[in-house]
């Protein structure tokens, strides 16, 4: 059997009818956490790697006690085990075909001590959110891996992270100060007790031994202490860490040391602590441009004296990519690529006087090297996103623009630096050879640790092999330059099968002792890390079947999952897109009973609580909106009938909001048991996906919106009919935000019109977000018209005082010459500055939208809010309420979820105030909070109006 046959018959999945007896015995374990059901395992099976195992089911633990109880029976029943948080992995660690233990969704917990010096993390919280969380301190977590806005620090811990700043110096490694641990057996250890050591001999005897020996062995074997200076000199993360039988002397501390980067092969980490470094908030930046790949490496040494924190590589062909970017510098535009590669090097500094003393000493540096054209550190934050986005988006080029059906491996090297030059330059030369044309080669330079993309398809004949004769002739090269095969992205599966040829028999032997000491039963994550297979890593490999535009760019990374507000309820965007492949499969397959199962799990899963907020797209590197998918697939489902219906609405709009207000009015005064009753009798005829649930804290109806006339407007007011539909928080007592932005304004004197029609215009997000085509081609076609002449043809721009109907008006408008800006910019901009100084209340919290975090709003946002407040907050923990204009009223349950953590940070802020820019994410914030959540806009009118001015008067 050829090796490629090996591959193809390894790729037959597990059968996808759940084990009931398995699933009993998981459940005994981690009661209320299992799940069997196909779209779950299949949706799970996925991660950021070229791998696909199916695990045969799928459980979320709640806490460490849960994860012990899982390990004793995994141990009795001889069941695999693999943890997984964030599913960035690009080496096939967060995949298995046994039980798959996902540690991200009741694992997020982070507590500061020390004025941030040390921070303890539990393994589901993501490295943004510590940093975020630390950020107020000055100090951040030293790995900075640039997927830190979705890796979690259980990854961070599995793969010993580093990154573009840190080095050896300061990775995961070098900080760990502490863990709590999960061994094998279920027995837990807090490495940071003070008798942590004496408890590892008495409740783990043979593995205590065990390390003993393992360390004297090979501090022993002068070959092996040589061998670990020289590959651990660099960025390393082959195979078990032997460094820490050299660089530590106590059992414990040698297990916490080999746990890191063991990639959940040895034991499971509960907490981790660790020891922060400072964040320098002063930086300068500059992207220097070379004839060649010697004159950029050969620059090296001097710009690495220089002190600078960051150089990062760029080959011709990333140049080449980055000039079709629209953001690329004139320079780098103008430049006729042909052998030039680039240097992005960056200062960073704790205060701004020793910025300008570094930019002062690197001048003269940079005026003496060999540069294609001249270039200067900047310290704009413009022009430095603009470098930085060149880098960063070299992958969001090459992936997404890669053929559809071919998969995205981004693998990683690192050599000693004076063999960089020759590595980058025969690695070119395998692409070549090998057929992989248009492939990059990127990376941190002065580590000497490079990154490479290519792109393969796994189905097309053939392109196994070549894929395995140039990963042959890859170890080759980097072997023999004294490198390491694997410097940031863990082992995996990928380079599985090259650890004995990187160590040598005798490290490998020790790896292999260390793997039998901890996991006995090879029972953590088999297949990971060691396999003597020699074919392990061309099987499994991911075939990725063309379904759709949306779905076939998407690269699996699972950026996107973390902004989600339906991950911790029903699914995340990246499971709605590889369950549309999966669908895609079992219908090419023709397996009817798969296909119906995932169809009808989808309906719920995917569609009927995906928030369509569009924050997946501002996380994805190549850039796709699932909510797009979303409303395409919604809009398939609508019938001729209920398209009728909508487009009725949108011509009758004004009597449909106000008899919407009237029934919530009407609602507020009868007994809650009536109104529950009757939506729950519609809702169980009709589907909760059609009749939204009644509940006792909606307000009543709002006023109807009313034209206003203008002799010299500055801008057209648009106000949104949430507020018709759904009264102020405040409206027993004051006016709601189309009063309060009408006051602002005559405060300030700047005069608006609102055009006659305004009552029966809307911007068209309900038939969108619902994919009622025909409803929202009603609405465009009544609105356009009317803005164009209220706009003078575009002279004035169109303000709204709803983020979302900011957003969505914008995009109806986007082929139009009308400007669309968000009230709160608008008061920024052009009515603060002519308001008398507001009395300001002590504290407000914020809630940001998913629609003003999309508009750029939230300085702005924050801006308005300190004209308003002593003291402004900003939930760690923000994200999109998902009340998406009436989805919180058809699913509560995924409010409730999307809400949970940020109404947990707001209880921690008692604040006189509660803002948002939004009518239904003010309705679902205070619901999730128990506060009053009001427009931000309501609040600055409060706090500017004269003293004598009674609330009611400026109604």
């Amino acid at each position: 059997m050829s090796r490629t046959d090996r591959r193809r018959v390894a790729k037959t999945p597990h059968p996808l009818t759940a084990d009931t007896d398995l699933l009993a015995r998981l459940e005994s374990a981690a009661p209320g956490t299992v799940t069997g059901r196909a779209s779950d395992r299949l949706a799970f099976a996925h991660d950021a790697s070229h791998y696909l195992l199916v695990p045969q089911a799928v459980v979320a633990p709640r806490d460490a006690a849960q994860v012990a109880a899982l390990l004793r029976v995994a141990a009795a029943q001889g069941l695999a085990l693999t943890f997984r948080s964030g599913g960035t992995s690009l080496s096939g660690q967060a995949t298995n075909d046994g039980i798959l233990v996902d540690t991200r969704r009741n694992f997020r917990g982070i507590e500061i001590f020390d004025d941030g010096a040390r921070v303890r993390v539990q393994p589901g919280a993501t490295v943004r959110a510590v940093n975020t969380r630390l950020a107020c301190y000055g100090r951040k977590l030293g790995p900075d891996p640039a997927s830190e806005s979705a890796c979690t620090i259980g990854g961070v811990v599995a793969n010993n992270s580093s990154g573009m700043t840190c080095g050896t110096e300061t990775n995961t490694y070098r900080t760990l100060e502490s863990a709590v641990l999960v061994l094998a057996g279920g027995t837990v250890l807090d490495t940071a007790a003070p008798d942590a050591d004496d408890r590892l001999r008495a409740l783990e005897p043979d593995l205590h031994a065990g390390l003993v020996r393992l360390r004297d062995r090979v501090r022993s074997n002068p070959a092996s202490v040589r061998t670990i200076e020289k590959l651990y000199s660099i960025k390393n993360t082959m195979g078990f860490g032997v460094n820490s039988f050299v660089d530590h002397t106590r059992p414990v501390d040698i297990l916490l040391h080999l746990v890191i980067g063991s990639e959940g092969t040895l034991a499971f980490v509960a907490e981790a602590t660790f020891r922060t470094v400072p964040a320098h908030p002063h930086a300068a930046t500059a992207l220097l441009l070379f004839s060649d790949l010697a004159e950029a490496t050969g620059s090296l040494p001097a710009l690495v004296d220089s002190g600078f924190t960051t150089i990062e590589l760029l080959d011709a062909t990333s140049l080449r990519v980055a000039q079709r970017d629209p953001r690329a510098i004139a320079a780098l535009r103008a430049l006729p690529v042909r052998d030039h590669a680039a240097l992005l090097v960056e200062h960073q500094s704790p205060s701004s006087e020793e910025l300008t003393d570094r930019i002062d000493a690197s001048s003269h540096l940079l005026a003496g090297l060999p540069l294609a054209s001249p270039a200067e550190l900047s310290t704009d934050a413009s022009a430095r996103a603009a470098l930085w986005h060149i880098r960063k988006g070299l992958y969001t080029a090459v992936a997404g623009a890669r053929p559809s059906g071919t998969t995205a491996l981004l693998e990683d090297i690192a050599v000693p630096v004076e063999a960089l030059l020759s590595t980058c330059s025969e690695l070119t030369a395998l692409f070549d050879s090998h057929g992989y044309g248009g492939s990059v080669i990127f990376g941190h330079a002065k580590d000497g640790n490079v990154h490479f993309l290519l792109n393969e398809d796994f189905d097309a004949p053939g392109n196994v092999d070549r894929y395995l004769r140039f990963t042959e002739d890859m170890v080759d090269l980097v072997l023999g330059a004294g490198g390491t095969l694997k410097a940031e992205h863990g082992t995996g599966r990928i380079m599985a099968p090259y650890v004995r040829r990187q160590y040598g028999d005798e490290l490998y032997d020790v790896m292999g002792e260390v793997k039998r000491l901890m996991d006995p039963h090879c029972l953590l994550n088999p297949g990971v890390l060691l396999d003597e297979d020699p074919a392990a890593h061309i099987s499994h490999l991911k075939s990725t079947p063309t379904v759709e535009e949306e779905v076939d760019r998407c690269v699996e990374c699972g950026y996107c999952e973390p902004v989600c507000p339906s991950q911790d309820l029903t699914t995340s965007p990246r499971r709605r897109i590889v369950l549309r492949r999966e669908t895609a499969r079992a219908k090419a397959a023709g397996d009817t009973g798969l296909l119906a199962e995932l169809e009808r799990d989808y309906q719920y899963d995917a569609l009927d609580t995906c928030a369509v907020d569009g924050l997946c797209a501002t996380a994805c590197p190549v850039g796709i909106d699932t909510g797009d998918l979303t409303r395409r697939l919604r809009a398939e489902q609508r019938g001729r009938i209920e398209q009728r219906v909508w487009a009725y609405a949108a011509r009758h709009w004004d009597g449909v909001t106000r008899a919407a207000a009237t029934a919530l009015t009407a609602a507020r005064t009868t007994p809650d048991v009536l109104p529950t009753r009757l939506t729950a009798a519609g809702r169980a005829l009709l589907g909760a996906d059609t009749v939204p649930a009644w509940s006792a804290d909606l307000p009543g109806g709002g006023s109807r919106r009313r034209p206003v006339r203008a002799g010299t407007p500055q801008a057209v007011y648009f106000p949104a009919c949430l507020s018709t539909m759904f009264a102020s928080a405040d409206a027993e007592t004051g006016p709601g935000v189309q009063d309060a932005f009408l006051a602002l304004c005559r405060r300030a004197g700047v005069e608006v019109r609102v055009p006659d029609e305004i009552a029966s215009l809307c911007c068209g997000t309900p038939w969108k977000s619902k994919g009622l085509t025909d409803g929202h081609t009603v609405m465009r076609d009544r609105v356009l018209p009317v803005l164009r002449r209220a706009t003078d043809g575009g002279a004035l721009p169109v303000v709204v005082d709803a983020a979302s109907c900011t957003e969505g008006l914008a995009r109806m408008l986007a082929e139009e010459a009308v400007r669309v800006v968000d009230a709160v910019e608008f008061v920024d901009t052009t009515v603060l500055p002519k308001l008398p100084p507001a009395r300001r209340i002590p504290s407000v919290v914020v809630h940001p939208t998913c629609s003003s975090t999309q508009l750029g709003l939230t300085p702005t946002l924050l801006r308005v809010a300190a004209a308003v407040a002593e003291e402004v907050v900003q939930p760690e923990d923000w994200r999109c309420c998902a009340f998406a204009g009436d989805r919180g009223l058809l699913h509560p349950e995924l409010t409730a979820s999307a809400t949970a953590a940020e109404s947990r940070a707001v209880l921690r802020h008692p604040a006189a105030a509660h803002a948002s820019v939004n009518r239904t994410c003010e309705l679902g914030m205070t619901r999730a909070t128990g506060h009053p959540y009001r427009h931000l806009l309501e609040l600055l009118d409060e706090a500017t109006r004269p003293h004598s001015t009674n609330r009611q008067d400026t109604a």
